[in-house]
């Protein structure tokens, strides 16, 4: 197994991950992941198994605290000294899930986003997911504005606290 960053190199790898992981609507396609790496490509992590990639989140930075739907759109909104990391998607292949793939890349944002300063992440999921989240120290903020791909979606952030241990639930998956 092997967690890096992504370069351009990676881009249609993402794409059939991200096209296996969510419906057409909320995918994002192969044209504006290239964007999104021309931009931020070190805010993506990606991990491959036997060569394969299998699992990615990405986002990007900003200092706008919450996530809308412009973000998905326009790359060139990345700011590397923005002070919240927002995570775009957190993709597993169906068939490679339940393996804590996802959340060790979730591990690795959270701690070079507190290696690079940030105040925190933030993400938008649908309900069911909200538990899920929650484990890695995230707090659901409500439903979101955002209205991406028709479907609900709630946001929820976590908060970097320098100094400060991990919660216990935290630490028991590590």
């Amino acid at each position: 197994m092997e967690i890096r960053n992504a370069t351009m190199d990676d881009l249609h790898a993402i794409a059939a991950v991200e096209a296996a992981c969510f419906p057409a609507a909320e995918a994002a396609t192969a044209e504006e992941f290239a964007g999104r790496l021309a931009h931020y490509a070190d805010h993506f992590w990606l991990l491959f198994e036997q060569g394969e990639l299998v699992a990615f989140v990405d986002g990007f930075c900003t200092d706008t605290p919450d996530l809308t739907d412009a973000m998905y759109a326009d790359a060139a909104l990345h700011d590397e000294n923005g002070a919240w990391q927002m995570i775009f998607g957190v993709n597993t292949l169906p068939r490679c899930r339940r393996r804590g793939y996802a959340g060790l890349l979730l591990q690795r944002a959270i701690a070079d986003a507190r290696a690079q300063g940030r105040k925190g992440l933030v993400l938008t999921c649908k309900e069911k997911l909200l538990h899920y989240y929650a484990k890695f120290g995230f707090v659901n903020e409500g439903v979101s504005a955002s209205t991406h791909g028709g479907v609900v979606w709630y946001q929820m952030r976590l908060r970097i606290s320098y100094g400060n241990t991990l919660p216990t639930e935290f630490c028991r998956m590590v």
